[in-house]
């Protein structure tokens, strides 16, 4: 993506809240790339991933018009939570932020929820936590 000029302060720096929106295109895309539609999960199997915690670790700075990349993977999932990691890098390979987001699966309540056995491989979940109940 490029930054844009509305995403900057003052300084022409790309102000730090950006980093969790960001956080989320790229969670949301990596689900989509998994086949998995947060709009889908939410309207057919009531299922919500609630933000429990977010980490940001800024390295440098990106600036106005500067091409970032978004990484996002898996680090840890069970049917009751989900954590993501994520980095962004300047197109040249520059650190700029390191982090993860941890998430509760609810029910429309915002109760916490297992998530449907049907996503489970999308997330990496495993027989073993079939077994064991978690």
């Amino acid at each position: 993506m490029r930054v844009r000029y509305a995403e900057t302060d003052q300084m022409g720096i790309v102000y730090y809240s950006n980093y969790l929106v960001w956080m989320e295109i790229g969670r949301v895309e990596f689900c989509r790339s998994r086949g998995v539609r947060y709009r889908e999960m939410e309207a057919e199997d009531r299922v919500l991933l609630t933000v429990a915690e977010a980490n940001c670790r800024y390295h440098g700075p990106a600036r106005y018009d500067e091409e970032v990349v978004v990484r996002t993977w898996l680090e840890k999932a069970h049917p009751r939570m989900v954590v993501f990691g994520y980095q962004m890098l300047s197109a040249e390979g520059r650190m700029l932020v390191s982090g993860s987001t941890k998430h509760v699966f609810c029910g429309p309540d915002l109760k916490p929820a297992r998530l449907p056995e049907k996503y489970w491989k999308e997330f990496g979940i495993g027989i073993g936590e079939r077994q064991s109940g978690a």
